[in-house]
């Protein structure tokens, strides 16, 4: 269950030392809350402060004049990482005093970088590890085709900088984007790069991995869904299918593909998937054909899969570029090319296909 309250304005006592509360503090601070971090030891000079927040020395446990001070003007306490003896003064004093009371796990150390894939932009198709990488995360830097929707709640402690990458536009740098994550570890925080898909697959995210190996700060990967694999299968496509296609290709059209790749392409078989490759479909349709591909072949685009939006249409090569004009067809979408595009059933063609595959090898023995 989850209840909606309001804490503009209200103070919240936070127990624990400042690293392992900044997340919570972040999180307080972000919704308007009045914030007291009480900490151990001596307090650093300068004393860190900023907007809303005051930082204090932590009272002993068997304080409980200081205790009460610092608890008692509280509409909220917050206990993260102290000594069991003064958490339980903490929360005994809070209960008799009928305050809420919440006990939070401290934030892990920082100084580090995940590059986390975030699947075709669904936040239902993030994985157990992508989930708990956001939820310990200081800072979120993320792209377009991450999945956003949900982010304040899948990251509440972290600061959300959108690096706004956009196809052939690119406001941020990937030099800057590189230089904020080795800055922002170097500084302690725990840094999440969340782009969509898969970080390795026309992501650039081996560039970001060596930047941060160069720079000296760890980092790990969190592999995504490729939307190469995901956003065909959201249509009934399968990439490879028994008797069809033992293969397939990923290339980027986001520049036309050289003559002699296409041709390669074309002596390959099998299936090829096209990522970004809407603005130079024409190219690399006629390329293809030029270099030997059958116009007949089953072709399909599908456009903001796994979205409330998606869009599939199901044609040949030779008539695909007609088809995504006539149907404005645009970015983020995924071109399909091989005879695996008939086995979806939005084809409309399955009850010849299995007639064929039939021919060649009876259900049986397929199923075998």
């Amino acid at each position: 269950m989850q209840i909606d309250v309001d804490v503009s304005g209200r103070k919240v006592v936070v127990f624990g030392t400042l690293a392992g509360s900044r997340r919570v503090v972040r999180r307080w601070t972000a919704a308007g809350a009045r914030v007291t971090v009480a900490v151990p030891g001596l307090l650093p000079a300068p004393t860190p402060r900023s907007d809303g927040v005051r930082v204090v020395p932590q009272p002993e446990p068997d304080d409980a004049r200081g205790l009460l001070r610092l608890v008692g003007p509280a509409w909220s306490v917050v206990v993260v990482d102290v000594v069991p003896e003064l958490a339980e003064r903490v929360t005994a004093l809070a209960g008799h005093l009928r305050l809420l009371v919440q006990h939070e796990t401290p934030a892990l150390a920082g100084g580090r970088v995940t590059l986390v894939g975030g699947g075709p932009g669904s936040t239902r198709l993030l994985t157990l590890e992508a989930v708990q990488a956001l939820a310990e995360a200081d800072a979120v830097l993320y792209d377009r085709l991450a999945p956003t929707d949900d982010l304040p709640a899948l990251a509440p402690g972290a600061e959300l900088v959108d690096v706004g990458k956009r196809p052939y536009h690119h406001p941020v740098s990937q030099h800057s984007i590189e230089v904020q994550l080795v800055a922002r570890a170097r500084a302690g925080q725990s840094v999440v790069r969340l782009k969509g898909g898969d970080a390795f697959v026309f992501g650039r995210g081996g560039e970001e991995m060596l930047a941060c190996i160069e720079a000296g700060v760890p980092v790990r990967l969190v592999p995504g869904l490729s939307s190469a694999l995901a956003v065909p299968a959201a249509s009934g496509i399968p990439v490879t299918h028994r008797g069809l296609s033992h293969a397939f290709t990923v290339i980027s059209g986001h520049v036309p593909p050289a003559a002699e790749e296409l041709a390669a392409l074309v002596r390959l078989g099998g299936t090829v998937v096209v990522l970004m490759g809407i603005a130079n479909l024409e190219q690399i349709v006629a390329g293809l054909c030029a270099a030997g591909l059958d116009p007949a072949v089953p072709a399909a685009v599908v456009e903001r899969g796994f979205s409330a939006s998606q869009r599939s249409t199901f044609t040949t090569v030779g008539r695909l570029p007609a088809e995504v004009r006539r149907l404005d067809l645009g970015s983020p979408a995924v071109v399909v090319i091989g005879a695996v595009v008939d086995v979806a059933p939005a084809a409309g063609r399955t009850g010849e296909l299995l007639a064929a595959l039939d021919a060649v090898a009876p259900a049986g023995v397929r199923e075998r």
